[in-house]
C-alpha cells in the first residue's frame, strides 16, 4: 500500500496494487471520494479529492457490489 497526498491539488490518492495497474473501473463512492477497480473487480486505489476538508471528518463509507461483466 502507498499514500501520496498533492498539498497543491488537495488531493488523497491510496494505492493497493503494483505501480502501474489500470483501473477499468471508477465508482464514486461519496462526494469526493472515488475507489478505482482494475478489470477483475480487484480495489485498486482511492481518490479522495478536497481531502483536508474531508479528512476533518470522520470518514465511513461501504463500496458497493460489483457485478463481473
Amino acid at each position: 500500500m502507498k499514500i501520496e497526498y498533492d498539498p497543491e491539488r488537495d488531493l488523497l490518492y491510496i494505492y493497493f496494487a503494483e505501480a502501474g495497474a489500470k483501473a477499468a473501473q471508477t465508482i464514486t463512492v461519496t462526494p469526493g471520494v472515488h475507489a478505482d477497480f482494475d478489470k477483475d473487480s480487484k480495489l485498486i486505489g482511492i481518490e479522495v479529492i478536497e481531502a483536508s476538508k474531508i479528512m476533518g471528518d470522520k470518514i465511513e463509507f461501504k463500496l458497493p457490489e460489483l457485478s463481473v461483466a
